[in-house]
């Protein structure tokens, strides 16, 4: 029997076709498993860094830490603004929190009211997931405690301590320094330094008013941040200190003031309203810069509340207003002294005379003055403060040439001392009449007479009288106010780096003997003498008018009346007169006469300021004069 060979033959074809595919497919695992283990080694040995980071990334994060907030100092180093350890309370959201369950938890346990739970619900509603939210601040160790031990049943909830702004004197620099709060929307931007996510970290805070505002960045610091581990849903399981990263501190900023003469022009005002700057005639430093009545800034920082706000908006004295840089007021007589330093560098005679009966006529109407002063030359029309005497001068020399001067002693200036918040304020001339009234351009010569005695047009603050005061005492240079020493240990430049006073020195002692006979026998010798043995004072007494004196307007000249349709009081000065150091002007608004109601209170800042100064206080208090002890003589001799 033959064998089938056609059967061998295909057995021995589909043998072959196997074993090369199995090749093939051998081959690709092999291929395949070559490359997987390459990956792998790739992955294990050159990747291992990259990997483990990713891995700790999953098991720990790093929280930002607020920095502590640079200090800001006085000129002698007295803390101004600070911080200060306290507890608050956080929260957190996540997809499982029940937000209103757990702030309903919260207010069994603290104190939260109906208007502090809707705002902590709307912060969580606007805050990134899992961001924890303050829902309450600066709790006393009860309440932290009550909290923390029930915090692990209160999902997302954290009580820890952070950090608290503090201002140690309250409102005395309230204006100067301004405040901190919470971040808002508004401050908020898509680049720059407003960009930084610490700015969402509850604990920061944000400058919102003066040099908190103004020198924010400087105050920040650098954050830092603090290791924790965490759970698959993100929750903390530990800490871990060794991996912390510590916060820089903010620069501490010194400022010029001192603390001692702020908080004395505080009390001084009491609940008047009004405003006191005083300068180092010397190198332009701002020792005093109060605007009263103040507020608490440290309220601002927790957190006012829609009340509260209202209580301070809505208060006649206006509390809110810095009305030492921001408020503008005519200068009344205090501005005399500009027109009669023009009127002698133009030629005019100090010895030329005018007659004053309480009335003078000119120009179809009747020009009045407080008093009957006689006939007067310059000096005594400055020191009897005569308001007929000035109306004619400022007629004689124009108002061109008195706003020039006006001009060369700050008056109508913005200064640059850091903070926002100055208004320039007015000093007229043509030029400005024809801006300002272009349905009117033309200057009458009606309008000069109330110019004359810092009226009609003319307006300026309360810098703008300190700095013309102490241009005239420093009678050489165009002083520049400073208000901020240091930034971080970096001086900044002094104010005495300032141009010439172009106008003659006899010319300026005039004026300045004029002030002295002014707080010697003039308007301010009641209440102006400082009582300091041979240190005098000499300055300028200021009654503004505040309104027209009509019977509609319901008010009379001076402090009568309703406090709102009373005038303004005025006084600038410096001291000492022989030997001139600090140079300030107050105001008191609606306060009346300026020899009255502003006149005491510079008198005891300008002593506050006196005895503080060494040399000024070894002129003060004399040595008692010393007597030899008598010689002992022979026994029974007659000594």
């Amino acid at each position: 029997m033959t064998s089938p060979s056609i059967y061998f033959d295909e057995v021995n074809e589909r043998q072959g076709l196997f074993h090369r595919r199995a090749f093939l497919f051998g081959g690709g695992a092999g291929l395949g498993l070559a490359a997987l283990g390459v990956r792998l080694a790739h992955l294990q040995l050159l990747e291992t860094k990259r990997y483990r980071m990713l891995s700790e990334h999953n098991q720990f994060q790093f929280l930002l830490t607020p920095p502590p907030r640079g200090l800001i100092l006085d000129r002698n180093g007295v803390v101004l603004a600070s911080n200060r350890p306290a507890f608050r309370l956080l929260l957190a959201r996540d997809e499982t929190t029940d937000v209103t369950a757990v702030l309903a938890d919260l207010a069994k346990l603290a104190p939260l009211d109906e208007a502090r739970l809707h705002r902590a619900a709307a912060e969580l509603d606007a805050a990134p997931r899992k961001a924890p939210v303050a829902v309450l601040e600066d709790m006393t160790w009860e309440e932290f405690s009550r909290v923390n031990v029930r915090a692990p049943e209160l999902p997302g909830v954290t009580a820890d301590m952070g950090e608290v702004r503090v201002y140690p004197f309250g409102g005395a620099f309230a204006h100067v320094i301004g405040y901190v709060a919470k971040v808002n929307a508004r401050d908020l931007a898509k680049s720059g330094p407003n960009a930084d996510p610490i700015l969402l970290n509850p604990g920061f805070r944000i400058g919102k008013q003066g040099v908190e505002k103004a020198f924010d960045l400087d105050l920040r610091g650098k954050a830092g941040a603090r290791k924790v581990e965490v759970d698959v849903k993100g929750r903390q399981v530990r800490q871990d200190p060794a991996g912390d990263i510590a916060p820089a501190p903010g620069a501490p900023i010194r400022l010029t003031l001192d603390a001692d003469i702020q908080n004395r022009a505080l009390e001084v005002f009491g609940e008047e309203s009004g405003a006191a700057v005083m300068i180092d005639c010397r190198s332009g430093d701002i020792l005093c810069l109060l605007s009263a009545p103040s507020f608490d800034a440290n309220r601002f920082v927790k957190g006012l509340t829609a009340p509260e706000y209202r209580a301070l908006a809505g208060y006649d004295r206006k509390p809110l207003f810095n009305k030492a840089l921001t408020a503008t007021y005519p200068p009344g007589s205090t501005f005399k002294t500009m027109v009669a330093l023009t009127a002698l560098e133009h030629g005019v005679d100090p010895n030329r005379t005018y007659a004053c009966h309480g009335a003078w006529a000119w120009g179809g109407r009747v020009w009045h003055c407080d008093k009957s002063h006689g006939v007067l030359n310059m000096h005594d029309a400055i020191r009897q403060s005569c308001d007929i005497f000035f109306y004619q001068t400022a007629l004689g020399v124009g108002p061109d040439r008195i706003a020039a001067t006006a001009r060369h002693f700050g008056l109508g200036e913005v200064f640059d001392l850091g903070i926002p918040g100055q208004k320039p304020g007015i000093i007229p001339d043509t030029a400005y009449k024809r801006r300002a009234f272009p349905q009117d351009p033309v200057w009458h010569p009606g309008e000069t007479p109330s110019m004359g005695i810092g009226q009609g047009y003319v307006s300026v603050n309360a810098l703008q009288l300190a700095v013309m005061v102490s241009r005239l005492a420093n009678g050489a240079r165009a002083l520049k106010p400073r208000l901020v020493h240091s930034i971080g240990g970096v001086v900044q430049p002094s104010g005495a780096e300032a141009p010439g006073l172009p106008f003659a020195r006899e010319h300026i002692d005039f004026v300045r003997a004029a002030m002295a006979s002014v707080v010697e026998s003039g308007t301010a010798a009641a209440s102006g003498q400082l009582g300091l043995g041979p240190i005098k004072m000499a300055g300028k007494t200021g009654t503004a008018q505040s309104h027209t004196y009509t019977a509609a307007a319901g008010g009379i000249h001076g402090a009568k009346g309703a406090w709102a349709m009373r005038d303004h009081a005025w006084f600038v000065a410096f001291a000492p007169y022989d030997d001139p150091r600090y140079a300030l002007s107050v105001l008191v608004e609606h306060g009346g006469f300026g020899g009255t109601a502003a006149t005491p209170k510079a008198a005891e800042l300008m002593r506050v300021a006196l005895l503080k100064d060494p040399q000024v206080r070894a002129r003060i208090v004399a040595p008692l004069p010393t007597s030899e002890p008598p010689a002992l003589g022979r026994p029974g001799a007659v000594t």
